[in-house]
């Protein structure tokens, strides 16, 4: 994430009128938020670059309240990496 990028949502989400709304940065490994405290969880194009995919999916079902909502696109390729490749961070940050 760039620092424009939550600045931008920031805005737009202020321009639609949106207060309902937060934004908030960090590790999907380690989600900055409390149990149960989110209604929906967003997620377009980033489980792809997280390395451990179980952590990234508990902490979402972590922070979503009973009956809350993840709607996520991302790249599905059905095939495990590597271990030599899930350990070479320059392959998850290129």
């Amino acid at each position: 994430m760039t620092p424009e990028m939550p600045d931008k949502a920031r805005s737009t989400a202020a321009a639609m009128g949106q207060a309902n709304v937060t934004f908030r940065e960090g590790s999907l490994e380690d989600l900055p938020a409390e149990d149960a405290a989110a209604n929906v969880v967003i997620s377009n194009g980033v489980f792809n670059l997280c390395a451990d995919k179980g952590r990234v999916f508990s902490e979402v079902f972590r922070v979503l309240l009973p009956g809350g909502h993840l709607q996520f696109a991302d790249i599905v390729n059905g095939t495990r990496a590597p271990e030599a490749a899930t350990r070479n961070i320059d392959l998850w940050t290129a």
